[in-house]
């Protein structure tokens, strides 16, 4: 296939993914039996930057749960010691509670940043994954067109030998009657000498 049908199949191939939910390749299975080594290779880079933003999507939720745990136990801390130093005064008690909220607003500022990217990378993934589909729906439409190709030629092949094969199982009947023929006549002549005196290695009569 010429540049022209190259850049036309690719068009077609981008036209039906559209509105498509293409599952995340790299977490299925099936996807990887349909990869030969050329297949392998050719999505080695987008298949490793693939998992590495699932590998930081997995550890941007991971801590934030523990973040907001965090932040939680810090808030849940603050209330009772709000109390017990508007009774006694404590200074240390202040000190701490300033210490809380200023881990609170580390949390905070955590949180926000975790989120935003944690709402910019289900985007990036989404758009590496169409690409490695992409290359996935050319590597394997060129796949099955050599084998197509294959197919056709073994097809002829198998033809020609079953044809080939049906002339010499026609011919070889065709030879054994013959010989079945000779061996009776021969046999009503000259007896059982026949086995020797055509050097014969069994009586087709008993075969």
């Amino acid at each position: 296939m010429g540049r022209k049908g190259n850049k036309q199949k690719q068009a077609a191939f981008q036209q039906a993914l559209q509105g498509k939910n293409i599952p995340i390749l790299t977490l299925d299975n099936k996807w990887y039996k349909l990869l030969d080594e050329v297949g392998k290779a050719s999505v080695k880079n987008l298949e490793e930057e693939l998992n590495k933003l699932l590998q930081r999507q997995g550890k941007l939720n991971t801590e934030s749960k523990s973040i907001h745990k965090l932040k939680k136990k810090l808030m849940n801390e603050i209330v009772p010691m709000v109390d017990e130093m508007e009774q006694s005064g404590d200074k240390k008690l202040e000190k701490k509670i300033d210490e809380n909220r200023r881990l609170i607003e580390d949390c905070n500022q955590k949180l926000s940043a975790y989120q935003d990217e944690l709402l910019e990378i289900p985007k990036e993934i989404d758009r590496i994954n169409m690409q490695l589909m992409l290359i996935t729906m050319e590597h394997c439409y060129n796949v099955m067109q050599a084998n197509t190709a294959d197919i056709d030629k073994i097809s002829d092949w198998v033809t020609e030998v079953r044809i080939e094969l049906k002339k010499n199982l026609i011919r070889k009947q065709e030879m054994e009657k013959q010989n079945q023929d000779i061996y009776s006549y021969m046999h009503d002549i000259f007896g059982a000498d026949i086995v020797n005196l055509f050097d014969l290695k069994y009586n087709s009569e008993e075969k």
